[in-house]
């Protein structure tokens, strides 16, 4: 029985690659903002751009000098909340923002240290139902965990932070009535590409395994906007 191998094509079928060794590899992932509880029992908010999910269990990747981290090692609840493409400039605004004083030397330079995130981003904080740690109203998903696993990065610099989420809340208006399932016709995540803020555009189809009823699919603008540069 022998085996065969595909062609290998050529440059010129598909045009030049170029390797290159770019500073980030940030290349459209979903913004996150994380809400943790700070030694005297107020909020931090941080927003983050490495976060995905398998199953029920998160995953998370961390500043290893941040607040949020510095939480977690020492109270796991937490509140993973994801924002729609409106919500940019409000998640921008939390970006030059740290919940350490003093700002740790290893921060980017600009950083300040801000206690009251929620107010200087003009978010809202509502009651979560199975952790401390409040939810962002203004987000539509919201999920509660626990972090379950924290370890310190290979390359150094960051934790990789494993949640198990405990309770999903979604805005009633992006889920398909009388189902458990969001509707991928009017949610979009907020998406950081390469520090640039987009939202999704039109579906182009779905995977084999989607549960969500065809007819749910509605078609909605796109919501991308302008990109802002981080």
């Amino acid at each position: 029985m022998t085996s065969s191998s595909p062609d290998i094509d050529s440059a010129a079928t598909h045009g030049e690659h170029l390797a290159i060794e770019p500073s980030i590899l940030y290349f459209g992932t979903p913004v996150v903002l994380i809400t943790t509880t700070n030694p005297d029992d107020t909020c931090n908010l941080a927003p983050i751009s490495s976060a995905w999910a398998l199953g029920q269990t998160l995953v998370l990747g961390l500043g290893s000098d941040g607040r949020s981290a510095a939480n977690l090692l020492e109270r796991p609840e937490l509140v993973v909340n994801v924002p729609s493409p409106e919500s940019w400039e409000q998640v921008e605004r939390l970006a030059p923002l740290t919940g350490r004083f003093p700002v740790p030397p290893s921060k980017p330079a600009g950083m300040r240290f801000e206690p009251d995130k929620f107010a200087a981003a003009g978010l809202t904080p509502m009651r979560s139902t199975t952790v401390g740690p409040p939810r962002v109203a203004e987000c539509p998903l919201q999920l509660e965990g626990t972090a379950v696993s924290l370890r310190a990065g290979s390359a150094g610099g960051f934790m990789i932070v494993e949640v198990a989420v405990s309770m999903v809340h979604a805005a009633s208006d992006i889920v398909v009535p009388g189902t458990n399932h969001l509707d991928p016709g009017r949610w979009s995540p907020l998406i950081y590409n390469f520090r640039h803020y987009f939202g999704l555009g039109a579906q182009l189809g779905h995977s084999y395994r989607s549960e969500t009823p065809a007819g749910a699919h509605r078609t909605t603008s796109d919501p991308s906007g302008e990109p802002s540069a981080a």
